[in-house]
């Protein structure tokens, strides 16, 4: 299996989890490292990489939202 099709099949595995509501990071990546026999520093590796593509998107979707502005009360 070469390194993006494994990495693939590994963020795949991570949103699986994910989706099914599992929510602590560690669990996570135990599941993936038994159910896909791949070694734990791989999983943590593609997790990272996971999180930067995702916070990436969330910036892009973002950039278009207008920006909140603060209001200050002025004295009359």
């Amino acid at each position: 299996m070469n390194r993006t099709n494994q990495s693939t099949i590994i963020k795949e595995a991570i949103n699986s989890y994910l989706d099914k509501g599992v929510t602590d990071k560690q669990d996570i990546y135990t599941k993936v490292v038994d159910e896909l026999g791949v070694p734990r520093p791989t999983v943590r590796r593609v997790a990272r990489d996971l999180r930067t593509e995702l916070l990436q998107k969330i910036q892009i979707l973002q950039s278009d939202m207008p920006k909140p502005t603060i209001s200050s009360e002025q004295d009359e």
